[in-house]
């Protein structure tokens, strides 16, 4: 009990911080747990700390440039489901389809093609089977928002705008329940998912109406995903913000969206960069470059002719 409990406070705390000292040291304290939890003796608690080791394993992979963690992740919330069954305890085998859907659009979103993201999508579907809003609201509007991440991330890819409509809509879905009053971090995460689906949806229409709203849901999400509180989450969003600003700043005159995309993007790499989040950093820098050489060329064509 108290290593997996040990590894519930490092993973709290790891949480928090832009590095991975503190999820390293939380899986080391799972896996420590799971030496005398086993399977044979203690069939639910195994399954407990194997879907908390997921979520440490999770959150380093979602730090890391590889998949090598995420793909234990996996397995650790595969290996829990088989204690963890509907029919045993349904809401707790729901929670454990919804960390499965998570970390499976994490991988979707590393490699090519759309077989992860597509298990990812009927994973969070068959968890909202038993999280309905009327017996679990909050975890319903969990899911609804995983849900509403996946589908975007499928949409990226596809050339129609059916799953990116669908995103905004599970999204908006989620924020009945996932209200800045109740859960303000949880309402920022949300906030920030919606906003990626209008932005890809702005990206393929014309207008910037969808890019405008996009920008308003990132900026709302960093008003309780401050730096202070969840830095790297802020910079996540920050980076988001810039991608937005840009996609406006190149369909407007002028300078001054452009501008504050090279600002979003250097707040974003005040992050990034001490953290070695390597995999972040040449993605924002290579966004970072494109705003300033607009900018440039936007600068020089508003220069009076002589």
């Amino acid at each position: 009990m108290t290593q997996n409990n040990l590894g519930i406070a490092l993973e709290i705390l790891g949480q928090r911080e832009s590095g991975t000292a503190r999820l390293d040291e939380a899986v080391r304290a799972y896996r420590a747990a799971l030496q005398e939890r086993t399977r044979e003796r203690v069939p639910l608690a195994w399954a407990e700390t194997q879907s908390n080791l997921g979520t440490a394993l999770e959150s380093l992979g979602q730090r890391a440039s590889g998949t090598a963690s995420l793909e234990e992740a996996v397995a650790a919330y595969r290996a829990a489901s088989e204690e963890y069954t509907r029919e045993r305890v349904p809401l707790r085998w729901a929670m454990t389809q919804n960390n499965l859907g998570d970390a499976l659009e994490r991988l979707g979103e590393r490699e090519s093609g759309t077989a992860r993201l597509e298990e990812a999508v009927a994973a969070l579907r068959v968890a909202l089977q038993e999280r309905t809003r009327e017996r679990v609201p909050f975890d319903w509007a969990t899911t609804q928002s995983n849900l509403g991440d996946a589908l975007e991330r499928l949409g990226e890819r596809e050339s129609g705008t059916a799953h990116l409509e669908k995103a905004v809509t599970a999204c908006r879905a989620a924020l009945e329940e996932r209200t800045r009053d109740r859960v303000p971090l949880q309402w920022a995460t949300t906030q920030n998912n919606l906003g990626r689906a209008l932005e890809m949806l702005g990206e393929r229409e014309g207008g910037t109406a969808r890019l405008e709203e996009a920008v308003a849901a990132y900026r709302a999400a960093l008003e309780e995903r401050t730096r202070d509180r969840v830095p790297l989450d802020w910079a996540i969003t920050q980076n988001n913000l810039g991608n937005a600003l840009q996609a406006l700043g190149e369909r407007e005159s002028g300078t001054a969206r452009l501008q504050e995309a090279v600002a979003a993007y250097d707040a974003a790499l005040a992050i990034f960069v001490p953290a070695g989040l390597d995999r972040y950093v040449e993605s924002c820098r290579i966004y970072r470059d494109r705003s300033i050489a607009l900018l440039d060329q936007r600068r020089r064509s508003l220069l009076p002719e002589r």
